[in-house]
């Protein structure tokens, strides 16, 4: 059978390297609340990105919370039902109404001709998220929140390092979000980042997160304990390190993956939005089952007789959770390509040191389906 081989594997830096940091620490004795590695990680990740300001949070949960926050968004917000659960929690988190829109079918992306169908007058914003990685149409989505004064938060999650023209993904919109969780290309084991242009809203940020102290005595509003700690940051500086490597390394894994999969009858890729420098985040394909012969659950099971564990990112989809699937937006004939997507989609293993060997074999069990 093997070793078990999973959807991701974290990157780790070298332990003798880990330890030069906590020893630093130890030195230090200051474990959070804006120590030096934390502003050393906020300063060189906005230099590394290209962007203006960046405000690590303890989560990327709670920087979705935060980021709503920070906006003062009420009312309903326009997003995507093909996520994870936790771009829809923060919106219940802040009471506001989640309204579920379908994607577009090649990039699985928010589809903005049904964001402006959705506007009503209660709509405050517009909660994107670019998934996989994959930018979502951000001129027109631009564009709408412009005619309609609406608010822009990007779930950028999964996008670390992506690039849409040769910009950062970062830049667009009012905020973007983004995770370091342990599955992510960029890991703080957890953590997360608000990243914006403007300096006013990085300043309201950074009172939020720590519960609403603008100074020793003063509590400028009802903020909450969302900080990063010296140990996360400190990950986060020595994964900064090692990143562009990284990335070089998932590409040669991903592009192997196109090049024997994308000629098999009924099997699908991910289409990626022209003009981005891609991240390689994830690796999803899309199987037809009556072209390939094989339900995506049967391929699933069956990678699970060889302890290969893929995911089926995303499914159910986040509308048909008990908690939202009562609201109108949550109607399935609504969301015809989202749903069809989560019946289909499989993400294979991809992190930077899958063998070719294992990733050979996971291409063998697709072609053979035994």
């Amino acid at each position: 059978m093997g070793d078990k081989v999973y959807v991701t594997r974290p990157f780790l830096p070298p332990l003798e390297e880990v330890n030069q940091y906590l020893e630093k620490i130890w030195a230090d004795r200051l474990l959070t609340n804006n120590g030096r590695f934390h502003n050393e990680l906020e300063n060189k990740l906005a230099e590394f990105l290209n962007v203006k300001y960046v405000s690590l949070l303890a989560n990327g949960t709670l920087a979705l919370l935060l980021a709503l926050k920070a906006l003062e968004i009420t009312g309903e917000v326009i997003t995507t039902p093909y996520s994870f659960v936790a771009t829809t929690h923060i919106l219940w988190w802040n009471q506001i109404t989640p309204v579920f829109v379908d994607i577009q079918e090649k990039t699985c992306n928010i589809d903005p001709v049904k964001i402006e169908r959705a506007i009503t007058e209660k709509t405050k914003a517009i909660l994107p998220v670019h998934v996989y990685g994959n930018p979502c149409e951000i001129e027109s989505i631009k564009q709408i929140a412009e005619i309609h004064n609406l608010k822009i938060i990007y779930d950028a999650c999964h996008a670390f390092g992506v690039k849409y023209k040769n910009e950062s993904i970062f830049n667009f919109g009012d905020i973007s979000v983004v995770s370091f969780h342990a599955t992510k290309i960029f890991n703080t084991f957890e953590g997360g980042a608000i990243i914006t242009n403007s300096k006013e809203l990085k300043k309201k940020i950074d009172f939020l997160k720590n519960f609403g102290f603008s100074n020793e005595t003063t509590v400028i509003g009802p903020g909450i304990n969302a900080k990063m700690n010296e140990f996360q940051a400190a990950i986060g500086l020595l994964q900064l390190k090692y990143f562009n490597s990284i990335i070089e390394k998932r590409r040669k894994i991903y592009n192997y993956y196109i090049q024997e999969l994308n000629e098999i009858k009924g099997i699908r890729t991910l289409t990626i939005t022209k003009n981005t420098t891609y991240n390689y985040a994830y690796f999803p394909i899309f199987i037809d089952r009556e072209a390939f012969g094989m339900t995506r659950d049967e391929l699933y099971d069956l990678f699970k007789c060889y302890n290969i564990y893929t995911r089926r990112y995303f499914f159910p989809l986040i509308s048909e959770f008990p908690v939202y699937n009562n609201l109108p937006s949550s109607d399935n004939s609504n969301l015809i390509n989202a749903y069809k997507a989560s019946r289909e989609v499989l993400c294979l293993p991809i992190y930077p040191d899958l063998n070719l060997t294992v990733q050979q074999k996971i291409i063998d069990i697709i072609k053979t389906r035994k």
